[in-house]
């Protein structure tokens, strides 16, 4: 037997009891992989088991609110049974209304039965919420409601869908029917214009109270719901002339402006071009107060015989151009004269007369031309501005030193004479 010498001993002593060896530091390195790995694992099973716990909370809450309130659980196998139960009612009615179209027969039951599909679709949306089947449930919904004459809870229904959905499918054809049902709004109006009573009570086609209104924020949500969409023009134009019967010029002349500069390629371009022009000039409060509507206005003229050189050879639109045009002018004119004579009366002959040479100048075929030369003759031949009253009142109480500027020259290293410094 072949005896271990003393220094390999030593050798081995040393390292169990050195931790920094090789061998000692590979144990403990595994040793503490080890423990790390079992530490994660702790750790992501208990957020599992809470991430688990709090949806399970969710749901659980979500369950009891939605059974308190009578609305549908969430359920998508009942999601799609119900879908499926409203499309054959809405299927069934529509069948219906096209037989009575076909047969003149009178309507019997097929708004009900539309009704009634809507509320179906609207369980079925509720009982899949997120989901395409929900976008779909709530759009036949909003169908429903529709072809069962109640245009309010339709609109409703289809401006959700488009709020929830911003990128559903049926955004064009939800836009159609919201222009649709606008301009029916607006229709009822105008036929109901002398009517002194205006709350509604009994009709579900149109609102209770400002129906035009409704119609006016019905267009401009299908401008926000869809900028480039093929309606936005449409509905831009539409809610412009609906200000304009209204009097509302102010709000029909930005709605035009937007329609002008956000679509230039629309068929209404030249017609807000048109009906911008009057708009402006009805904003326009007279010469006593500011004259932009007016520089808005004349530099709209301008615009329109640059940009439709072709709609200028048919005479009738050339004649009407060129009266816009004179009113402009004579607005204008109107509008410098005041202002002349304001500082006429101040005594302030110099500015007075160079408001009366602006209007010789610039708006000579005027009427205001003639009473501006005449005036022009007077102010010229006084003092061009009003003498000082108690001047002697400068001489006991003499102007203080001014005070020193706050920026001063000061001797640059790069030899620019112009620089400046702050004191």
């Amino acid at each position: 037997m072949t005896a271990t010498s003393p220094r390999i001993q030593t050798e081995n002593r040393f390292d169990a009891a050195n931790p920094f060896c090789s061998t000692s530091r590979g144990r403990h390195l595994a040793a503490f992989l080890t423990g790390l790995i079992s530490l994660v694992s702790i750790s992501t099973l208990a957020a599992q088991e809470d991430d688990s716990l709090w949806k399970s909370t969710q749901k659980t809450a979500d369950s009891v609110t939605r059974f308190i309130t009578g609305r549908e659980q969430a359920d998508a196998v009942r999601a799609r049974e119900l879908y499926q139960e409203a499309d054959t009612i809405f299927r069934s009615a529509a069948a219906e209304v096209g037989t009575i179209a076909r047969d003149g027969e009178t309507e019997g039951r097929e708004k009900s039965e539309f009704a009634r599909a809507a509320k179906i679709f609207c369980r079925a949306a509720d009982a899949e919420p997120g989901s395409a089947l929900s976008q779909d449930a709530m759009f036949m919904q909003a169908e429903s409601l529709f072809f069962a004459d109640k245009l309010t809870a339709a609109s409703d229904v289809y401006q959700k869908l488009q709020k929830d959905y911003p990128r559903n499918r049926h955004n064009d054809r939800v836009a159609a029917r919201l222009f649709e049902i606008s301009q029916y709004w607006i229709d009822t109006e105008k036929a109901n214009a002398r009517s002194w009573w205006s709350l509604n009570l009994f009709d579900p086609t149109r609102p209770r109270l400002d129906v035009d209104g409704h119609a006016v924020r019905v267009l401009d949500q299908i401008r926000y719901d869809d900028p480039t969409g093929r309606l936005a023009d449409d509905a831009t134009m539409a809610a412009a002339a609906e200000y304009i019967r209204q009097g509302k010029y102010e709000m029909a002349d930005e709605f035009l402006t937007d329609l002008r500069e956000t679509f230039p390629d629309s068929e209404h371009f030249f017609l807000a071009h048109l009906l911008g022009i009057r708009a402006k000039l009805e904003v326009y409060a007279g010469p006593e107060y500011s004259g932009l509507m007016l520089e808005e206005a004349e530099k709209l003229v301008n615009q329109t015989r640059q940009r439709f050189p072709d709609k200028m050879r048919d005479q009738e639109t050339a004649d009407m151009i060129a009266r816009a045009a004179a009113e402009v002018a004579y607005r204008r004119s109107e509008h410098l004269f005041a202002r002349a004579q304001y500082r006429e009366k101040k005594g302030e002959n110099r500015a007075a007369s160079e408001y009366y040479q602006k209007i010789l100048d610039d708006y000579p075929s005027t009427p205001i031309a003639d009473k501006a030369r005449e005036r022009l003759e007077k102010t010229s031949t006084r003092p061009p501005v009003p003498r000082q009253r108690l001047s002697w009142l400068k001489a006991v109480f003499p102007d203080s030193k001014r005070s020193p500027p706050l920026v001063t020259k000061f001797e640059s290293q790069s030899g620019d004479k112009s620089e400046t410094m702050l004191r």
